[in-house]
Order: structure tokens, then C-alpha cells, then sequence
């Protein structure tokens, strides 16, 4: 099972959404970076990752996503926002890179590269040493009924066939912890991803796929994501080379 991402942002309610749809252009942001957290709200070392991934949700051009993990549950306190999906796509990358490094905090860049959450300036040096990783320029537009996403034909011969993945996600989520590592803390979660599928294949030839309103509008996640990500041999997820987001409230 492999991932991938872009943000699409509706109106807060639903009920409106085809309305606004109609009237709001869709806007579509360039992404040049996507960053995955993998945290947990039972790990005393994840809170200062979790504050300093905020900042880089914020920031232009980067696709920030969070990813709450199952396994540290038996520290005492269950995570409200972990699922075993999360934990299985980042065991998936350990073992697509053959380092095993499954630990909290950690951020995956572009689909491969790792270092520790809560590390700003090997975060900021592993974002800067992997830029240009997303070639593959995403359009997506909009109308009253579904979310058009564009995948252009390959520039290169040599670029690897890739999944395109949906991802839906919540902008911020505030959780009080009451037991365990974190107990007594009131913490804050960016982006924290609700559901993940994938949408179809790209095979280096223009594709272009309908996401229904109607997805979105019962995915009970105000934002959205699409990633254009390649997958190794063994199924494995690779580098994620293009992403986009969309949003309606501009």
C-alpha cells in the first residue's frame, strides 16, 4: 500500500459547498514540498515536533501533513487520532529505504528522506537538499459537482509510473491528554490526515481524474490533498514528484 498528496479547502458547510463552487474561482497553489509527521500523543518528545510543524503548514509551497501513529498506546493514554493505516504507511517507508528507522517525531520529505521532527535545522536542510523532487506540475479545477485533477504527460522518458492519491484532512485539531507521557497537556495537531486513498495510476500519459463533490463533502475533513507518488518495485512507497492544492476560500 502506497500514499500521496495535494490540499483542496471547501466552506466550512457542506450544504454551501456547491454554491460557493459555483461562484469562487478554483485556485491552485504550487507545491513544492511535501512533509509528513508521524507523531503520537502518547510521546513526551513529539509535542515540540508537533508546535514546529505548524509553522511549516503555514508556509507557502509546502504541503504539511500529520500522521498520528498507534504504537506508543500502550504507554498509558490512546491516541484520539491514531489509525493503523498511519502506523503501516510509516513502516512502508522504513522498509522502502532498508533503514528500519520507525520512531516519533519523525518527517518524512518528499517521500524519502527522514530526520527527526522536533530538528528545525535538519528539517529546513533536508527540505532544501531534496527541492525539485516535484516535477510533475498537478492542476485541478472545479466545478458544481467534482474536482477535475490534471497530470500532464511525462516530461522525461525515464520517470517511473506513480499513484495519485486523495488525501483528507483536518487544519487543526486540539486534543487535552489526561493520561500517559503527556498527561496534562492541551496539544495542537496540523493538518492531521482523515482518510487516504488512491485515486488512480499515472503511466506517464495525461490523465485526468473526477473526484465527486459529494467524496468530499461526506469525508468529514474541511481540506483535501492530492500526491502524485511513485512506488519501488516491491509495491513499496517512493518519492513523491507532484502535488496541489486548491482552495475555495480565496
Amino acid at each position: 500500500m502506497a500514499r500521496a498528496r495535494a490540499s483542496l479547502t471547501a466552506i466550512a458547510a457542506a450544504s454551501a459547498a456547491a454554491l460557493a463552487l459555483a461562484s469562487s474561482p478554483a485556485l491552485t497553489e504550487p507545491t513544492s514540498t511535501v512533509l509528513e509527521l508521524f507523531t503520537s500523543q502518547g510521546c513526551s518528545s513529539c509535542p515540540a515536533a508537533d508546535e514546529l510543524f505548524g509553522q511549516y503548514a503555514s508556509r507557502p509551497g509546502v504541503l504539511a501533513l500529520t500522521f498520528n501513529v498507534d504504537y506508543w498506546d500502550y504507554l498509558g493514554w490512546k491516541d484520539t487520532l491514531a489509525t493503523a493505516d498511519n502506523t503501516e504507511r510509516q513502516r512502508e517507508y522504513a522498509a522502502g529505504r532498508g533503514d528500519g528507522q520507525v520512531y516519533t517525531p519523525q518527517v518524512v520529505v518528499d517521500g524519502h528522506a527522514h530526520v527527526i521532527g522536533s530538528d528545525k535545522k535538519q528539517l529546513d536542510k533536508a527540505i532544501a537538499s531534496n527541492s525539485g523532487d516535484l516535477t510533475v506540475p498537478i492542476t485541478l479545477s472545479a466545478s458544481a459537482d467534482a474536482i477535475t485533477v490534471t497530470v500532464p504527460a511525462a516530461a522525461r522518458a525515464d520517470l517511473p509510473h506513480a499513484t495519485l492519491w486523495l488525501v483528507m484532512y483536518n487544519p487543526a485539531i486540539t486534543v487535552a491528554i489526561e493520561r500517559g507521557e503527556n498527561s496534562g497537556r492541551t496539544l495542537t495537531y496540523s493538518n492531521v490526515v482523515k482518510r487516504m486513498r488512491p485515486i488512480a495510476m499515472w503511466k506517464g500519459n495525461v490523465l485526468s481524474v473526477d473526484i465527486p463533490m459529494s467524496e468530499l463533502s461526506h469525508a468529514k475533513a474541511p481540506r483535501g490533498a492530492v500526491i502524485l507518488q511513485t512506488e519501488k518495485s516491491d509495491g513499496l512507497p517512493g518519492t513523491v514528484i507532484g502535488a496541489a492544492t486548491l482552495d475555495f476560500n480565496r
